[in-house]
């Protein structure tokens, strides 16, 4: 049966995955590379019983050189590889099946040596009842006469062996009184091989041979039940359980001793737990490590008892992990009633985490017999984590709201003991990230809520983490965007869960707004989830290298998208700020406009004689963009793209609105009258203002083009009256002087000399040939 076996077991391997390495292996056979000869051919030699590998692969050898020998064994090793890795997953696939399947077989296994038992008895009744009758038969033709002639026919005495058959049932009940159990196991496996050789030899009559059976059958009954109960005693401990389960397995009740063994340590396990009594005023982190030390040293007790009784059987291992894994998720639901559950409700996550660390813990000790249980516990715990992450985080949201509402809006230094993320000492002593209050505030609990999820990161809570720290940045941005004042919303919206915020009147103040946005978003919270994703990556450290370099990769992505994600909190919060800006400049309190098409196509009507200068709503524009980036210089420190990209943006706006109003141009383009001479020179020197003082520092490429473009159409329109705009157009030179004196008068710095400019001047990078290029190209 067994090499049957093993040719069956030959035969389906060469149909897998390694009949590719078999045929390679036996690419030298004659005739192997031949068309005609099929693949079953090749392989005949593989099949047969009596193939012998060694010298299958000397022979090979011999005529292979060192570099073929080696490319086999690589080729080998990779297959063996496979074939370890496909075995991995079809067990972990259906392992769930793999333990229900051994149990049953198991359960089939006791079934069956209690039918056989049962037989045994019912077989040897009935051989009693038969020999009964008939010696009761004899009996009565002739007792005394029989007895003597038995007695006295030939002269022979009972026999040594019979002798012996008729003291054993004696023997075994005093071995058995006395709990003699060694001796009384030796007694049994005697008797069984005196039964096997009498029955083979004809050593016992038909009826002896029945009685001794009988009694071997009823002994072994009775020491298995013997055993079974002393099992059961509350007061067996340690070597006397083992050495119970041990006899049970040496009498073939090996399934019966397995689960005796695990429900005495139950047993023992509930006995110890009465002890720990959770209330209402106890620590969690206390109960939960009391409680770890007493389940996981019980299944630690289990897993080396199995172990020693019964070594590492596959259907024993997986009855005790099925058991072990039982015993986890009912201290997994203690621990949740008990100490996560007000943990989470909450919002204590260092109590939760706590509470998780001292289990996973215990539990992680279990590892070094081959018993993983820390998954079990994950999956149960998670729940009650994120329960506690959400409750945290609405905490952190509700904490800022009532700061925002008291908050001034002015920056200053971190509070005496605060820490800088991410920096040493001497580095946070010199550089100081500057916050108003709220900002301090809201930065300081989000370092409290990271060092707090830290611990957690094994439970793959990374992900909802950042969700969640990007979550209660937009919602402190709202909070921001409500404390602009064109933002605030209409009194009948304010009680539907709109929260009240100190208004940010001043420039200073609107400022310091988008200085705490952009250094929490670009530098603050960056850095601490940049310390939070290499803990996570640190907390695989029993990974192979080349695993966790594939973690990092999958890792940064994820965090990028979520730095973009703050990042656009941020643009959100500074295009508000700049449309509100844009808007008072370009309309009046009472709702008129100060950027119409009316302010140029009046100025050739009027009578009185016209001196052309930047419009107001233009040097307005560049007056609050010099006075912003003066305020911006000092709050924005180190961060200076981020105070020209919002002076940029803010001009965008007011062009923007310039280029995209459609009542302007129709009026420009199609109006009651047409734009005249001057009116063209008042727009044309608006343009070459704003380029003048954007050019380096407030102005953009797009924007740049956008008034390029607006240029070349409000020539179009005058030329569509026929005249040469060139014709009308003073020299570029004429701009540049009116430009420059109205920045130096809004500066307050004086023109230099000759013509020269001051470097540190708005339109120091712009020159005469730069202004001719663009009129040649909005005249063109």
């Amino acid at each position: 049966m067994a090499s049957a076996k093993s040719s069956r077991s030959r035969a389906s391997a060469t149909s897998g995955p390694l009949s590719s390495g078999i045929q390679h292996l036996g690419g030298s056979i004659p005739g192997a590379h031949e068309a005609g000869v099929q693949l079953s051919d090749k392989l005949k030699i593989f099949k047969t019983d009596n193939f012998d590998t060694d010298a299958y692969m000397q022979s090979k050898c011999q005529s292979m050189n060192e570099k073929e020998i080696r490319h086999m064994c690589a080729y080998l090793q990779d297959l063996k590889k496979a074939s370890a890795e496909e075995m991995r997953k079809s067990v972990y696939a259906n392992y769930a099946a793999f333990i229900k399947t051994s149990k049953e077989i198991s359960d089939l296994e006791g079934e069956l040596l209690s039918i056989r038992n049962l037989l045994s008895s019912q077989a040897a009744l009935i051989h009693n009842l038969t020999e009964g009758v008939h010696i009761e038969s004899l009996t009565e033709v002739s007792d005394c006469s029989a007895k003597n002639n038995l007695d006295k026919v030939d002269g022979q005495e009972p026999t040594e062996l019979e002798k012996w058959v008729g003291e054993l049932p004696d023997m075994l009940d005093v071995l058995l009184a006395e709990r003699r159990v060694e001796e009384a196991l030796d007694a049994l496996d005697e008797a069984e091989r005196v039964a096997s050789d009498a029955k083979e030899k004809r050593m016992l009559s038909p009826t002896q041979l029945l009685l001794l059976q009988t009694s071997i059958v009823e002994h072994r009954q009775k020491l298995s039940d013997q055993l079974a109960e002393a099992a059961c005693q509350s007061s067996t401990r340690g070597v006397e359980l083992r050495a119970a389960a041990s006899a049970l397995k040496r009498l073939g009740d090996g399934q019966r001793a397995h689960g005796l063994l695990l429900h005495a340590h139950y047993r023992r396990l509930q006995y110890n737990m009465q002890t720990i009594h959770p209330t209402s005023t106890s620590y969690g982190g206390a109960y939960t490590a009391a409680l770890s030390q007493q389940v996981f040293s019980a299944i630690a007790q289990a897993v080396n008892d199995s172990l020693e009784v019964f070594g590492d059987n596959s259907a024993y291992m997986s009855e005790l992990v099925t058991w072990s894994t039982k015993q986890t998720e009912d201290f997994a639901h203690l621990v949740k009633r008990h100490a996560l559950a007000s943990s989470a409700a909450a919002g204590g996550l260092r109590a939760a985490a706590e509470c998780v660390q001292i289990a996973i813990g215990h539990c992680s000790l279990l590892e070094a017999r081959g018993l993983s249980l820390s998954s079990v516990l994950l999956k149960l715990f998670r729940p009650s984590v994120e329960q506690a992450l959400d409750a945290n985080l609405k905490r952190i949201e509700e904490s800022t709201a009532a700061l925002a509402a008291a908050d001034d809006w002015v920056l200053m230094q971190p509070p005496a003991g605060s820490r800088v993320p991410g920096r040493s000492a001497n580095t946070a002593a010199l550089v100081q990230p500057r916050l108003s209050s709220s900002g301090h505030r809201f930065n300081s609990m989000v370092q409290d809520f990271l060092e707090d999820v830290g611990p957690l990161l094994s439970m793959q809570l990374g992900g909802s983490t950042l969700d969640g720290l990007h979550k209660v940045f937009n919602f402190y941005i709202n909070l921001l965007i409500n404390a602009l004042p064109g933002s605030m919303e209409d009194e009948e919206n304010l009680g539907s869960g709109n929260k009240i915020v100190r208004l940010a009147e001043t420039e200073t103040q609107q400022l310091a707004l988008l200085a705490n946005a952009s250094l929490l978003a670009e530098e603050l919270l960056p850095r601490a989830a940049t310390k939070l994703i290499s803990m996570y990556q640190t907390s695989g450290a029993d990974d192979s290298s080349r695993k966790k370099g594939n973690d990092r990769h999958n890792r940064l992505p994820e965090q990028r998208e979520w730095k973009r994600k703050l990042q656009r909190c941020v643009d959100r919060l500074r295009d508000i700020f700049c449309r509100q800006h844009a808007l008072d400049l370009i309309f009046t309190e009472d709702g008129e406009t100060n950027l119409s098409a009316e302010m140029y196509l009046s100025i050739d009507g009027s009578t009185d004689e016209v001196e052309l200068s930047p419009s107001p709503i233009f040097q307005e524009l560049f007056a609050k963009l010099y006075r912003m980036a003066g305020i911006a210089a000092d709050m924005f420190a180190g961060r200076e793209r981020f105070s020209t990209l919002l002076m940029m943006r803010l001009t965008e706006t007011v062009i923007l609105w310039l280029s995209e109003d459609q009542n302007f141009w129709e009026d420009i383009e199609e109006g009651p009258r047409p734009l005249g001479p001057l009116g063209l020179q008042q727009f044309y020197l608006d343009m070459q203002f704003v380029i003048l003082f954007g050019q380096g520092r407030y102005l953009s490429r797009h924007v740049h083009q956008v008034i390029v473009e607006i240029m070349d159409r409000a020539m179009a329109a005058f030329s569509a009256t026929g005249v040469d705009p060139d014709s009308v157009l003073p020299s570029d030179d004429w701009f540049i002087d009116i430009a420059q004196e109205t920045v130096s008068k809004i500066t307050g710095k004086t023109r230099m000399a000759n013509g020269e400019r001051d470097l540190n001047s708005p339109t120091a990078s712009v020159s005469a040939m730069s202004m001719s290029s663009i009129r040649s190209h909005g005249s063109s």
